[in-house]
C-alpha cells in the first residue's frame, strides 16, 4: 500500500471550546506526530501521543496567554517542556496555533531544520521558550522565570512545566522542587507526564518514585491528580492552579496519568515506544485509528 505524507493546513483558536471540539484537535496532533515521525525515521512517539489531550487544553481552551504573531509579546503566559524529547508534540501544537506554516512539521529532525530533535533557542523557531534535553534542567529554568515574573516584573503571568516521570529520577528535579515552595512560586504549575515508562522499562521498575503525591506534598505543593487523558479533570486542576494563583503562596503540581502511545493500539502502555517511531506499515495502521 502506498502511503503519501500530507499535513493538513488547519489551525485552532485560542478560545473555550467543547469536548467534542477538543477532541478533534487532540486527534489532529497525534496524526502530526505520527507523521512527523514516520518523515524523520527517527524520534519519541510514546510520550509525544500521551500528551495530546494536555497540550490541547493549555493551548487551545482559552487556559494559556499568547500571541502566535507577536510571540515575544513581554505579558505572555510562559511554557516549558523541560522533556524536551517530546517535542514534536509541542511542534505540532505551535503549529497548529499560528507560530509557524503546519507544512514545516515534515521537516522534523531534518539537517538544518528549525524543528530539532529537541527544542533549541538557536534555531528562532516561535513559541519556544527555552532550550531542552537534558532531562531535569528545563524544571529550573521554569522557576527562574515564575521567580522573575513574581518578584521582578510583579505580574502573575502563569509558567507551566511539564516533566517526564523518569525526569523525576534526576536530583535536580527535587532541588528545584525544593526551591518552588521556598520561593512561594504560585504562579508555578508543574505538570508531571505520569505514564510510568521510559526507555529501558517501568519507571517503578528501574528508579521506583512512588509515592509522588505525598512527595510533592512534602515539597510544599498542591498536588492535583487526574487522568491526563480526560478533558474535564484537565480543566479542573489548570482550574484550581489559576485559584491558587490568587489565593495561596503553594506551586501547583497537578500528576497526570498518562498512557504511552495513547491513540494508537500498538503503541498503547509500551514503554519498548519511548524512543522510536513507526515505519510504513506502522504508520498506515496508526493513521487509519485516529483518522479525523
Amino acid at each position: 500500500m502506498s502511503l503519501v505524507i500530507k499535513f493538513t493546513p488547519d489551525t485552532f483558536t485560542n478560545s473555550p471550546k467543547t469536548n467534542h471540539e477538543l477532541s478533534h484537535i487532540a486527534r489532529t496532533l497525534r496524526t502530526d506526530v505520527v507523521k512527523s515521525l514516520y518523515l524523520a525515521k527517527s524520534g519519541h512517539s510514546g510520550g509525544s501521543l500521551d500528551l495530546s489531550e494536555i497540550m490541547t487544553v493549555l493551548y487551545f481552551n482559552g487556559f494559556l496567554k499568547y500571541n502566535s504573531k507577536n510571540w515575544k509579546d513581554k505579558s505572555r503566559d510562559r511554557f516549558v517542556l523541560s522533556a524536551g524529547h517530546l517535542a514534536p508534540i509541542l511542534y505540532s501544537t505551535l503549529a497548529r496555533a499560528g507560530f509557524f506554516e503546519v507544512e514545516e512539521l515534515g521537516t522534523l529532525r531534518k539537517l538544518g531544520t528549525r524543528l530539532q530533535g529537541h527544542p533549541g533557542l538557536d534555531t528562532n523557531l516561535p513559541g519556544i521558550e527555552t532550550s531542552a534535553g537534558s532531562l531535569g534542567q528545563g524544571i529550573s529554568i521554569a522557576i527562574g522565570m515564575a521567580m522573575s515574573h513574581k518578584y521582578l516584573d510583579k505580574t502573575s503571568q502563569k509558567v507551566i512545566c511539564i516533566t517526564g516521570d523518569g525526569e523525576l529520577e534526576e536530583g535536580t528535579v527535587w532541588e528545584a522542587a525544593m526551591a518552588s515552595s521556598n520561593f512561594k512560586l504560585s504562579n508555578l504549575c508543574w505538570i508531571v507526564d505520569n505514564n510510568d515508562c521510559q526507555i529501558d522499562g517501568r519507571v517503578s521498575e528501574v528508579m521506583n518514585i512512588y509515592p509522588l503525591r505525598e512527595k510533592f506534598e512534602a515539597f510544599g505543593f498542591d498536588v492535583i491528580e487526574i487522568d491526563g487523558h480526560n478533558f474535564d479533570d484537565i480543566k479542573m486542576a489548570l482550574s484550581k492552579y489559576e485559584a491558587n494563583l490568587k489565593n495561596t503562596d503553594k506551586p501547583t503540581c497537578i500528576i497526570a496519568k498518562t498512557y504511552m502511545g495513547k491513540g494508537v493500539s500498538f503503541m498503547e502502555n509500551k514503554y519498548e515506544w519511548h524512543g522510536n517511531p513507526p515505519n510504513k506499515d506502522q504508520t498506515i495502521q496508526a493513521l487509519n485509528e485516529l483518522e479525523l
